[in-house]
């Protein structure tokens, strides 16, 4: 039996001298998504933000994490990365703002079977480039090279973010009420949601590839699937400050089925009329070729709304016009309508 003697790391596919110059690679686009609080770079063992305390009185912090699924495979086939780590952030923060929430930090996890710089720099682009639409820091992350673990080419993401509220602030659904209206804010498309079904409608059952010119979308269907998840931290926030909102809903896996009753009270249903806005081409596209009953596309997809407010009657018209200032595509969708006994939380209508 022969023994192998002076062995190094490297040989295994771990490469440490790599992944020490991804991190001097990133440095300057990590420092450029910097905002006050940030106490230290990137590379220490960890990461310091100091809270405002003149800002917040009685600070409460709200964290969230995710992925972008198998959005990441879509990336892969393009040989585009620079925009999934949008996708990263956005999933996150827009996690947090529902509930009043300011984004303060973004962490990324990056693990790949063999370390390629250019591609990493690529997402990490993404990433700064989706935490200064949030106005959000990146403090750091972790790059994992594992061999034998991920095919060559293949990696994975995870995002992870902290967020700050005052206690009297939080917005958790409690203040709504019957009578309420439902305000939705127009989607980029897809965002990050229902990829494994559009992977098998697009790719298994129609055979198509990334490049083809989709006439109905106007664009190759590879540029569709990766349009960026829309981050509305800024719009949303604004509205906060300025209104009173008694909830909101980021409207990601699970469509309006599941993910409205999540800040309902018991008494209450939202009523929303889908005719009230235009469902973007990609979702009909998937339905039509994908035979997808009409209720799965509503509990899969977004359908073209993103995020959902709901405020006062008397107040909609004016938040309406507010988000419309701020570059959002806002219309009302809806209204909270009383529930009885086993009715649906959600009753979509038209």
């Amino acid at each position: 039996m022969t023994t192998a003697k002076n062995s190094k790391y490297s040989e295994s596919g771990v490469d440490i001298d790599k992944g020490n110059a991804f991190v001097e690679k990133i440095k300057d686009v990590v420092a450029s998504t910097h905002q006050r609080g940030v106490l230290n770079d990137i590379g220490g063992f960890s990461s310091l933000f100091a809270i405002d305390t003149e800002k917040f009185k009685q600070p409460v912090l709200v964290s969230s994490t995710d992925g972008v699924g198998t959005k990441l495979a879509i990336a892969q086939l393009c040989g585009k990365h620079n925009t999934i780590g949008i996708d990263l952030v956005a999933m996150c923060v827009n996690d947090i703002i529902v509930g009043g929430a300011t984004p303060l930090c973004f962490l990324d996890y990056f693990s790949v079977g063999k370390l390629d710089i250019e591609i990493a720099a690529e997402v990490v682009e993404g990433i700064a480039e989706g935490c200064r639409q949030a106005k959000c820091s990146l403090v750091g992350g972790e790059t994992a090279e594992m061999p034998g673990l991920y095919k060559s080419g293949d990696y994975d993401l995870a995002g992870f973010t902290v967020g700050i509220v005052d206690r009297d602030k939080i917005i958790d659904g409690s203040g709504i009420r019957v009578g309420n209206t439902i305000i939705g804010l127009s989607s980029s498309g897809l965002h990050s949601n229902g990829f494994s079904l559009v992977r098998k409608i697009c790719f298994e059952d129609m055979k198509l590839s990334v490049d083809d010119h989709i006439s109905e979308l106007g664009s190759s269907l590879g540029e569709e699937l990766l349009k960026p998840t829309r981050i509305y931290v800024q719009s949303a926030l604004n509205v906060v400050k300025n209104y009173t909102v008694n909830g909101m809903v980021h409207n990601t896996g699970g469509g309006f089925i599941d993910n409205v009753p999540r800040i309902l009270p018991n008494g209450c249903k939202a009523v929303i009329d889908r005719s009230s806005w235009e469902v973007p081409p990609i979702f009909t596209f998937l339905q039509k070729n994908g035979e997808v009953p009409r209720d799965e596309m509503y509990r899969t997809f977004n359908m073209g709304v993103g995020l959902l407010i709901i405020v006062d009657r008397d107040q909609a018209n004016d938040i309406l016009h507010r988000f419309e200032a701020m570059g959002e595509t806002a219309f009302i969708i809806g209204e909270i309508a009383s529930r009885d006994g086993e009715e649906p939380q959600v009753e979509l209508t038209n």
